[in-house]
C-alpha cells in the first residue's frame, strides 16, 4: 500500500505505518520489534500532530488579527464616508438651516397676522361707521350753528328796529 498526497503526506505516512505498511501476514517475532518502532513512530507522529495543531492555531490567530484590523479600517472608512456625506449635504445648500429657520419664523408671523388682520378689518369697519356718525353730527351741528346765527342776526335786526321805533316815539314826545 502506498501512502502520500499533498500537505497531509506526513499524517498519511503515520496512518500507513500503523495500518500495515510492513508486509503480509504477521509473525510472532517481528511484532515485538515493530511495537517498539510503532511506539517511537507514534510519539513522532504525535509531536508532528501537535506541531501542526500549533501552526494551525498560529495561522488562525494571524487571520483573526488581520480580520480585526480590516474591520477597524472598515469602521474608520465608514466614519470618513459619513463625514464626507455630511459635508456634501452642507455644500449643496449651505444656508439650508438659516432658510428653514426663517421659513418657520415667517409661518409663525403669518399665524399671528391672520387674527390681527381680521381685528384690523373689524376695527376699520367700526372706525368708518363712527366717522360717518361723527360727520353726520358735525354737519347737523354746522347747520344748527348757521340757523342760530341767522336767528341771532334776525333777532338783533328786529330789536334794533324796535329800539329805533321806540327811540322815535320817545323823541316825538319831547
Amino acid at each position: 500500500m502506498e501512502c502520500g498526497g499533498g500537505g497531509r503526506e506526513q499524517q498519511m505516512q503515520i496512518v500507513c505505518v500503523r495500518g500495515g505498511g510492513g508486509g503480509g501476514g504477521g509473525g510472532g517475532g517481528e511484532e515485538d520489534g515493530s511495537s517498539e518502532w510503532d511506539q517511537s513512530s507514534s510519539r513522532s507522529a504525535l509531536s508532528l500532530f501537535k506541531e501542526k495543531e500549533e501552526e494551525i492555531e498560529r495561522k488562525k490567530l494571524e487571520v483573526r488579527e488581520k480580520v480585526f484590523s480590516m474591520l477597524g479600517r472598515v469602521e474608520e472608512e465608514t466614519k470618513r464616508l459619513a463625514f464626507i456625506r455630511q459635508e456634501l449635504e452642507v455644500m449643496s445648500d449651505p444656508t439650508r438651516r438659516e432658510v428653514e429657520t426663517i421659513r418657520k419664523r415667517i409661518d409663525k408671523v403669518n399665524r399671528q397676522l391672520k387674527p390681527l388682520g381680521k381685528n384690523c378689518l373689524k376695527k376699520e369697519k367700526e372706525y368708518k361707521a363712527c366717522l360717518e356718525a361723527y360727520n353726520e353730527k358735525s354737519n347737523e351741528k354746522a347747520t344748527l350753528v348757521n340757523r342760530l346765527m341767522e336767528l341771532v342776526g334776525e333777532s338783533e335786526q328786529l330789536r334794533m328796529k324796535k329800539l329805533e321805533e321806540l327811540n322815535k316815539t320817545v323823541e316825538s314826545l319831547y
